[in-house]
């Protein structure tokens, strides 16, 4: 019997031990054919429901065929055996059916904008202004509960199993510097505004000092980053902090983290996770997010090319970080056309102002590109070996600057990958997990706007590595970071880092290298004097997580309610105008522009 509920089972419970058993039903209406029979829905699964024909039930039949699919209803009957040959062995309650005594409907279902079924193609946006339906979906349901039961599985690893405790943090608070934009919330005081923190960062810090230990948090985190398309204004971390602890204890947490809480239909992964420095990961990948679920390696052939008189490889190698490097495109003349080659080197250029040049392997061997006219038999084939270039392969060579050349060939290697795919080769096994650790991040980088100004590469909280401590002060471009990513099949799901302990060395780096005004965060630099503990923690991307798991296409389809990449809620219409009254307590105007004043009045 289902406890608290009328029902007496759900619609995806029924087998054949169940049947001379009466039941009740409650459920959608999924399908409807000629008043003989119908199909029940509700989040457990299917059942067939058999209307009666008989003139005693002439009721029953009328109210059942006449009731819209999507409606609401509740039946109640027999459960019998399907007649022989019947049976339906795709669906679990296949083998039974419900014969109808009596039904009622409890709501019935207006036009649908679109059919519920999950291989209906429908607008993203049509799905966002009826989320409420989207939501009927065998496949948001799945998404949500696996996502429900992820969390419950981490709860219980942190706080059954490891002494973490959860505590919420304030969303009401104050701007911090650097990092991404925040949302500002206006308050009654004239001029002054809370922010909406983009994480709970100083927070968790300031529970390591108050001695809790151990904290945990799912945290909502606010970022106003206006409209990219993987990203939500809103969205939730698996928030960690930790006293007492170095970079190797916090990566042996997570992997015990996720080990335990990854589900069961997904296989096992193993632990731990490989490890790669933040310059290996540039060096081999060109990105400090690596997909290493297949090869195409960048190959550095400077060394090769030293000794040849090619000009633009000479021009090219007279920089300091000068390089010349490649990738290898396997059966890249059997899967590529011209025009996929024209657009990855379109591609290069456009983003990365980078010139690509392409070999391709002959059926006999021989090299086709512009770059053979310069080489030698011997050579070539010197080349062929260290590309380790086969027949039908295509290399892309790129000569200048280390980071630009990496870059853009790590792009290109991943633009590669899916034209590949998409003409049918499989590079990236669909069911693989790739766990990585990438660590040594540098602990500031150089400003894109301003090259001379210097920006913390993770946050200004991190730690210098113990090793590059003096550099901090004598040259801090060269200081490596005690900040690690955790990165899945080529994305970013995790990020985290020792932190400072120290208050002078804390205002160091934000008043001497970042310049950046510390009043702001004078609470925090003074909590570090009340003797604070050495902390780390990290923070796991929840919705991404769940959507690589269940390999969703967008983020937006392991969220219940998500916003357009506009950052809006189509189905509430949300964000909204308010009235010059309801602002007056906050002391604000809107000022504007002409042309909206223009088509307000009208």
């Amino acid at each position: 019997m289902e406890l608290f509920v009328t029902r007496t089972n759900t619609c995806g419970e029924l087998r054949s031990a169940h049947v001379g058993q009466e039941v009740t039903l409650y459920g959608w209406i999924q399908y409807q054919r000629q008043g003989l029979f119908l199909v029940l829905r509700d989040f457990q699964g299917l059942t067939q429901i058999i209307i009666p024909q008989d003139e005693a039930h002439a009721h029953v039949k009328k109210l059942l065929s006449n009731a819209p699919v999507e409606s609401v209803v509740r039946v109640t009957g027999i459960v019998s055996l399907r007649p022989p040959g019947q049976e339906n062995p795709k669906m679990p309650t296949g083998d039974i059916e419900v014969k109808v005594e009596t039904a009622e409907v409890l709501n019935s279902c207006k036009k649908l904008p679109f059919e519920i079924k999950d291989f209906i193609k429908k607008s993203e946006a049509l799905r966002m202004q009826y989320r409420y339906l989207d939501l009927r979906s065998f496949q948001l349901q799945y998404n949500l509960r696996l996502r429900s039961q992820i969390v419950m599985r981490m709860r219980e690893y942190l706080c059954n199993l490891h002494g973490f405790v959860d505590v919420e943090t304030p969303t009401l608070f104050k701007r911090t510097p650097g990092g991404a934009k925040e949302f500002l919330v206006p308050s009654r005081e004239v001029g002054k505004f809370y922010s909406l923190p983009q994480s709970p960062q100083q927070f968790k810090q300031l529970l390591m000092v108050g001695g809790l230990d151990r904290y945990f948090q799912v945290a909502r985190c606010y970022r106003d980053e206006g409209s990219r398309p993987d990203r939500q204004p809103e969205f939730t971390q698996i928030d960690i902090e930790m006293s007492f602890v170095d970079q190797a204890g916090i990566q042996r947490l997570i992997e015990g983290l996720l080990q335990y809480s990854w589900p069961k239909e997904r296989g096992s992964i193993t632990t731990p996770f490989p490890s790669m420095t933040y310059e290996e990961a540039l060096a081999d990948y060109g990105t400090d997010k690596p997909d290493t679920r297949f090869g195409m390696k960048i190959v550095d052939i400077s060394d090769f090319l030293r000794g040849l008189d090619i000009q633009f490889v000479q021009n090219a190698l007279s920089y300091p970080h000068g390089t010349v490097k490649a990738i290898c495109i396997p059966q890249g003349v059997r899967y590529l056309k011209n025009k996929d080659l024209e657009s990855l080197k379109e591609s290069a250029k456009s983003q990365f102002n980078q010139e690509v040049m392409e070999i391709i392997c002959r059926p006999d061997g021989s090299l086709k590109s512009l770059l053979t006219k310069f080489l030698g038999e011997k050579q070539q084939s010197e080349l062929i070996q260290a590309l380790n270039m086969q027949v039908d392969d295509v290399v892309l060579l790129a000569a200048g600057e280390h980071k630009q050349v990496c870059s853009a060939l790590g792009s290109l290697r991943l633009e590669s990958a899916d034209l590949l795919e998409a003409a049918g080769l499989v590079l990236r096994d669909p069911s693989a997990f790739h766990f990585l650790w990438v660590v040594d991040f540098p602990l500031f980088l150089p400003k894109e706007e301003n090259p001379a100004e210097l920006e913390s590469a993770h946050h200004p909280f991190t730690a210098p590595h113990p090793s590059d401590t003096s550099l901090l002060y004598s040259d801090p471009t060269k200081v490596r970071s005690q900040h690690y990513d955790l990165v899945l099949n080529g994305n970013e799901v995790g990020g985290g880092s020792i932190r400072i302990h120290n208050a002078e060395q804390q205002r160091f780096v934000l008043e001497k290298v970042l310049k950046e005004d510390s009043e702001v965060l004078s609470h925090l630099l003074e909590a570090l004097e009340f003797g604070a503990p050495p902390h780390g923690g990290i923070a796991l991307g929840l919705d991404r997580l769940i959507s690589l798991i269940v390999d969703a296409p967008s983020i937006r389809d392991v969220i219940a309610f998500p916003k357009s990449f506009r950052g809006r809620d189509l189905m509430g219409n949300a964000p909204d105008y308010v009235t010059p009254e309801e602002l007056e307590p906050y002391h604000i105007q809107v000022s504007w522009p002409l042309e909206e004043k223009e088509a307000k009045k009208n």
